[in-house]
Order: structure tokens, then sequence, then C-alpha cells
């Protein structure tokens, strides 16, 4: 038997290539397009209902959010517990969720009890009621959370970074305040689900080990007719205008931690930059092993974490620097974020470094397309903005032939520190 020398690491691998089960596009008789990514080897499905009915489509505050928890709390034929009897029955999940473009009606079920779950489905999305005594009491648990969450720094720094980079009218950067509780109604609930939760304003993404009786199922019960009608709510197109202010505060007396927010509004990534500003983010502050975090938090021991990231959004994008620091380092960690930028922009990363994070963004990759469910994530990562499969060719390409030279230039353009909105909630 030969013996392991464990003193010797096993040797690396470059990954070559990836890879990935393209969607294949159907269309319903009503012309809801459906597209599948058919790669499970066991019985089991995902289907995914996908609606414009974000944050940025809303017209009063908690509307997008309200409608998406609240769309499994009755129908006129069911009650939520006779929903949530009917989908556990079968031993299938049901799960909602809303961000600030899209909203999600998802469907995990056995292949065998498609039928019967999708009849539950097709009773929620078409034939939701939002009663009112569920309506008192989902608002009742949100609000106070909020205030809950509203003691803490981090939410509330969270909260105004999006209305200093957006500007405070703007869809991305409202927030809701305490009075947008007592102020919601029902038919707000209803004409927002009205106009969006609609067939002309769907699409349904499959994946799983996928038949062709699959699509005949979604096609009666989900093909006709009977739930379309026009957008009548139109949200106010708002120009994107950031605060002119660099620097702000949010004190707090009695903050024993300072939350830092730092960042500035950039582009999605349809934009030719976006793929390999990801890789610069990377090094900064994109991983574990980053250079914010070795400093920040493994030299200097001001935080237990801190991280940057590159947020792509269907109408805009933004840059961000996350952390929250004890008080009393306030002002140093800032320096050090600073600094770590300013290295980025006049110093070409090592090799060996870069070589690294080459590695680990190809690893990363390679995992996050293990499987039809991740294939299907990565897929609505591109179908959100009208991409092709390319996108990951060439981001793979990218990852590969980028040189220090190249994101020094880009470290130039993009991390100035004038060009940053600096927010401190807490003591500086």
């Amino acid at each position: 038997m030969q013996t392991i020398n464990r003193t010797i690491s096993p040797a690396f691998k470059t990954v070559e290539k990836i890879e990935m089960i393209h969607a294949t596009e159907k269309r319903l008789r009503n012309n809801i397009p459906v597209y599948s990514i058919n790669a499970g080897t066991q019985e089991l499905i995902k289907v995914e209902f996908i609606f414009s009915a974000g944050m940025f489509q809303q017209i009063k505050p908690l509307q997008a959010a309200t409608v998406n928890a609240m769309i499994e709390e009755g129908t006129s034929k069911m009650n939520a517990a006779q929903i949530a009897d009917a989908v556990d029955y079968y031993g299938a999940f049901l799960e909602v969720g809303v961000s600030q473009d899209q909203a999600s009606v998802v469907l995990y079920t056995l292949n065998k009890h498609l039928k019967s779950t999708l009849s539950v489905v097709e009773d929620v999305i078409k034939n939701a009621v939002f009663p009112e005594d569920e309506l008192g009491t989902h608002l009742t648990n949100k609000k106070q959370k909020f205030h809950v969450n509203n003691q803490k720094v981090a939410t509330l720094a969270r909260k105004r970074f999006t209305e200093l980079i957006f500007g405070e009218k703007h869809p991305y950067g409202i927030n809701v305040q305490e009075t947008d509780f007592e102020k919601i109604k029902r038919t707000d609930l209803v004409d927002f689900y009205q106009s969006f939760y609609r067939s002309g304003n769907c699409k349904i993404v499959l994946a799983g080990k996928i038949d062709e009786d699959v699509f005949s199922l979604l096609d009666e019960h989900f093909g006709s007719n009977d739930w379309s009608s026009e957008n009548t709510l139109k949200p106010n197109l708002v120009e994107i205008i950031s605060c002119k202010e660099r620097e702000q505060l949010i004190y707090k007396e009695d903050a024993l931690q300072s939350a830092i927010r730092i960042g500035k509004v950039l582009f999605n990534k349809t934009h030719p930059d976006f793929q390999a500003l990801q890789i610069l983010n990377t090094v900064f502050g994109g991983y574990f092993g980053s250079r914010l975090m070795s400093n920040i938090r493994e030299d200097k021991g001001y935080t237990y974490g801190i991280g940057s990231g590159i947020a792509s959004l269907q109408n805009s994008g933004y840059f961000f620097i996350s952390t929250e620091v004890g008080v009393d380092v306030c002002k140093n960690a800032i320096h050090e974020i600073y600094f770590e930028m300013d290295r980025l922009r006049n110093e070409l990363i090592p090799d060996d470094e870069l070589q690294l994070v080459k590695n680990y963004l190809l690893g990363t990759f390679l995992r996050s397309v293990d499987g039809p469910f991740a294939m299907a994530d990565r897929f609505k990562g591109i179908l959100e903005y009208d991409l092709s499969y390319d996108y990951f060719d060439k981001y793979i390409a990218t990852i590969k032939a980028i040189t220090a030279s190249q994101l020094r230039d880009l470290a130039s353009t993009y991390f100035d520190k004038d060009s940053m909105i600096e927010l401190i909630v807490g003591k500086k």
C-alpha cells in the first residue's frame, strides 16, 4: 500500500473549461416563456414563477414585500392553513421571495406530485385575496421587528446608505418608515397584485428531471388568459441623485460599535467593466483572504469581518464596503480601508496573489453550477438582464487573461476616495 506524504500539498489543477447545461425555451399558449434545465437524476423538480414585481415597481413603501409575503395567506378557495396542509401533504415546499426588481413564487416537489401541487400554486398565484385579519397580524409583527432592527447600527447604516447613494425619492433609495405600517392598506396590495402578478409579467424557470408532461401541466394550469390584465400601476421614474456631502455621521451616544458603509453608484452587469471589476473587488474585499480582511481583521483586529461588493440591479448598480468596528478604532479602520484602496491604485498586485484570486474565482464559479438548481440560479442571473450564455464564457476568459496592470488601471478609475460616500453610524 502506498503511503501518502501529508506534508506535501496535492497538485493544483487549473479549471480549463466549465460545462453548463443551457436552458431551453418554450412558450405556453398565452406566450409565457418557460426556461428549463433538464439535468436531474432524482425525481425532483423546481418550478419558479418570476414576476417583475419588486420594490422598484411599487407605488408605496411595503407594497411589494407585503404582497409577496402574504400571497400564501389565503385565496378565494383556501385559507392559509389549508394551503400549507395541501403542500405539506405531498412533501412539497413553497417559497416566496422579493428583491429590488423581482418577486418569485417557487415550488419544490417530487415529479409524481407535480400535478397536485401545481393546482395549489395556481390557486395561490391567481386567486390570492390578502385577508384583512392576516394583514393586520403581518404588519404588527413586521413593525415589531422594525423597532428591534432599528436599534442596530448595521441596520441603520444599510438603510441610510442606499438613501445617500440613490437619493431618498428613488425606488432603490426609499426605505420603510414607521408611519408606513399604518398607511399600507389591503387595497394597495390588491392593486399591486392585480397589476404585476399576471401572465404578461411572468417568466417560469424549471430545473430538475423534466419530461414533456411537465410542459403539458404548466400549460393546463397557467397557459390560459384567465389571469391576464393590464398594468395599471406606473411608478414614477426618478433620477438617481447621490448625496453631495461625502462624509456622513449618524451619532448614537450608546453605541459600542460603529457601522461603516463606504461606496458609490456604479453600474450593473451589462457594463463592459463589470466582470473585471469583480476580480478587482475580490482582491480588495470580496473573499475571506482579501486585503481588507487580512489587514483590518487579521492584522489590526479591528473587526470580526469586513467585506466589499458590487451589487447589480436592473436599472443601476453600486459598490460598497461594509463592516462594524469598535467605536475606539473607527477612524483607524477607515484609514486602513483607504490605505488598501490606494495600494491597488498605485501598486501592481503580486503574481502569486493574483493567481490565488483567479483560482478562487474559477473554483467558486465551478461550485456555483453544480446541479440543476444551481445552474438555474446562474441562468436567472443572465435572464434578468437579457444576456446570453456568452456572458459566462467571457467571465471565465476575463479571469484567466486579466493582468495586474489592467487591475491597477481599474482601481485608478473606480477606487477614487473622493468619489466615495462615507457613512458612519455610531461614533467616529
